[in-house]
């Protein structure tokens, strides 16, 4: 039960052979095995892909970051505070919209 005979091969190539017919079953395995093999490449430059963007990153990860300037201040600096600090705050303004004019009034008035 559900291992696959012969026969089911057989029964398998006569209905293709019938829906597709004799002179088109060469021709749509060609294809099929020319996107496989596209397939195939793709997939083999995704892959190359991959390492390069690795070695990319291995190679950046022998660089070392310049030291954090808060390392550098003494450690009992108070950090400064930025100029506004002190200021109250100020809602932004909305823009004004201009008046709304009819445009039946306005040619009437020319």
């Amino acid at each position: 039960m559900g291992a696959l005979r012969p026969w089911h091969i057989a029964v398998l190539v006569v209905v293709l052979i019938l829906l597709f017919g004799a002179k088109r079953l060469p021709d749509a395995a060609r294809s099929l095995g020319r996107s496989l093999r596209i397939i195939k490449a793709e997939t083999k430059s995704l892959h190359e892909d991959d390492r390069d963007l690795a070695e990319k990153a291995d190679a950046q990860a022998g660089y070392q970051p310049l030291p954090p300037q808060a390392a550098q201040q003494a450690p009992y600096a108070q950090p400064q505070q930025p100029p506004y600090a002190n200021q109250p705050y100020q809602a932004p303004q909305q823009p004004v919209a201009p008046p709304v004019v009819n445009p039946v009034q306005r040619v009437r008035e020319n």
